[in-house]
């Protein structure tokens, strides 16, 4: 499988800039498929089109008990969208969209973690996708964390933004009601 992530999208690496007793990396678990870049658009404001990345990879470090000084990593491998229709995802690896042969890794870079007093968590970062790099923020929820029964140490979130196609050179106009895709990312870390 390709080293490689969709920033889409779309939580991830925290890399710690203080160290404490709680600190630690955690790599994306690819091999046990427990962790997910999916994304959804309008289909003429009348559906919803799903869809997703099948490869990604990434790295994060967390401290429950300084989340501030959390970062996250992420590649996608853009031309692993997965759309369920084999004609679609075709076309959206084309110039069209996604652009894969010129741009085949979107990446997503964090410069900031901030946690609310109810452990909502927003991750600033910059998303990089088919050429163009903008300020992405992440809504994300830190879900949980502890020992697995196969005796590693695990923690994960779930997070979701929504990006605008034109800021990525994806001109196609899909109408009015499909200028923005959401990402929906769901990741479980092991502790390295």
């Amino acid at each position: 499988m390709n080293k490689l992530f969709a920033g889409m999208a779309l939580g991830s690496m925290l890399t710690m800039s203080a160290v404490t007793a709680q600190a630690a990396e955690y790599a994306i678990d690819i091999e046990g498929q427990h962790a997910f870049v999916n994304f959804k658009i309008s289909h003429l404001g009348y559906s919803w089109l799903y869809g997703r990345f099948n490869e990604f990879d990434g790295r994060f470090n967390w401290d429950s008990e300084s989340p501030e000084d959390s970062s996250v990593s992420v590649n996608i491998n853009t031309a692993s969208v997965d759309s369920n229709h084999a004609e679609r995802d075709k076309h959206l690896r084309s110039a069209d969209f996604l652009n894969v042969d010129a741009h085949p890794v979107a990446r997503f870079e964090s410069t900031s973690v901030t946690a609310s007093e109810d452990g909502a968590l927003e991750i600033k970062g910059n998303l990089t996708l088919n050429g163009a790099t903008r300020e992405v923020i992440i809504d994300a929820q830190h879900l949980g964390e502890g020992e697995d029964p196969w005796g590693g140490y695990r923690a994960g979130f779930e997070g979701s933004t929504s990006i605008r196609l034109k800021d990525y050179n994806i001109d196609m106009d899909l109408g009015p009601a499909a200028q923005e895709v959401e990402l929906i990312l769901s990741i479980e870390g092991i502790r390295q």
